[in-house]
């Protein structure tokens, strides 16, 4: 036999395994008409512990843990399968359906928008670039512009959440958790940090640089390279920029942006100090209220599993069994639980699709804790 006749006797078998396939997820189907009309959980582990058992002692040795996995995703597909049509029994899904059938007001181009920091900051790009004429608040910490959304002082509040070179904004994810405000849309905002200070100032004479802890990580290359310069943390880029704006002495200087050199009348003392030209943060907008806007596409939730082998992997799954795309995976671990973790997802499905129906429905109930922080459009 030659390669070919090979791959022709798999053919044959695959045809096999279709028609077997599709004769067990109709058996599926009558399954899951029978626990509907029967208020029958979906999920049985007892069952699939007995399948995996059974299983298990037909495959030769070699074979088995490769059954096992081969039937984990199978259970996987038939849960995802049945949830098509149970989804609407869902709390969840009843929410945001009564969400997705509210009337589609589009993304308002007015509003009033708390951001961090001061005038020049990148959370106010985001702003500007989010809304057409937005009317902005400024508050010194992350916490503070949440506090202004749910305190009802502002309708809207922008929030860092990664960049392309120095990750996560760790702070943010803890309190998405935290506080129960709702993601309404993101944005991208090209980060371009430039090195400031007072006018007049000499490079050589520069013993302090002031930035957020982001973008002094987005720099190190250029700070690694600088000699009896001591490297300061501070609330805020923009903040950091008026600060050193002060300076009487000119030995300062601060990672800001463009737009801060004529807010604060500074000069540029070296431009474009990021490690990599291709340098971008995503904002997510914030509102106190659950709302979603037409062309939303992109989700993001918060799930706690228990912590037990192929807990995740199983999870996992679930996307690749209903061809959710999943754009962003990060854990953070759960105080006062060692080595215990919450994982964040950002899932790229169309609300419309019946597979989001399926897929939200029944992360809804595999989780020890589920959180649902929004549906929403990212602007580019």
């Amino acid at each position: 036999m030659d390669l070919t006749d090979y791959r022709n006797k798999i053919d044959s078998i695959d045809d096999q395994i279709c028609r077997l396939f599709t004769e067990r997820m109709s058996v599926v189907n009558e399954i899951g008409e029978y626990k509907r009309s029967h208020d029958v959980p979906v999920s049985s582990s007892s069952r699939e512990r007995e399948v995996l058992a059974r299983i298990s002692k037909q495959l030769p040795e070699d074979l088995e843990d490769f059954g096992r996995v081969l039937y984990r995703s199978m259970f996987d597909v038939s849960k995802a399968y049945e949830a098509m049509y149970k989804e609407k029994d869902s709390p969840l899904y009843k929410a945001i359906s009564g969400l997705i059938n509210a009337d589609p007001a589009p993304f308002p181009k007015r509003a009033v928008v708390a951001c961090q920091g001061r005038e020049g900051a990148y959370s106010q790009i985001a702003a500007e670039k989010l809304f057409e004429v937005p009317e902005i608040m400024f508050n010194n910490t992350f916490e503070g512009v949440i506090r202004m959304v749910t305190d009802g002082l502002c309708e809207y509040g922008i929030l860092p959440i990664e960049n392309s070179t120095a990750g996560s904004v760790n702070e943010i994810y803890d309190l998405l958790v935290r506080y129960n405000v709702h993601i309404v849309r993101s944005t991208r905002v090209r980060v371009d940090h430039q090195l400031l200070a007072a006018k007049g100032t000499r490079f050589q004479d520069i013993k302090t640089i002031y930035s957020h802890p982001q973008a002094i990580n987005q720099c190190s290359h250029f700070l690694a390279a600088l000699k009896d310069v001591e490297i300061i943390p501070f609330d805020n880029t923009a903040m950091a920029a008026q600060k050193v704006a002060k300076d009487p002495n000119r030995t300062s200087a601060s990672i800001s942006s463009k737009s801060c050199v004529d807010l604060y009348n500074m000069e540029v003392l070296a431009a474009d100090i990021q490690n990599f030209d291709s340098n971008h943060t995503r904002f997510i907008c914030i509102a106190k209220n659950a709302r979603i806007y037409p062309g939303a596409n992109r989700t993001s939730i918060m799930m706690v599993m228990s912590h037990k082998p192929g807990t995740l992997f199983s999870v996992l799954s679930k996307f690749n069994a209903t061809g959710a795309n999943l754009v962003k995976l990060e854990s953070r671990p759960i105080p006062g639980r060692d080595f215990e973790f919450m994982f964040y997802f950002d899932i790229e499905l169309s609300i419309y699709d019946k597979k989001f129906a399926s897929l939200i429905s029944e992360l809804d109930h595999c989780g020890e804790q589920f959180k649902y922080f929004g549906t929403y459009q990212e602007i580019v």
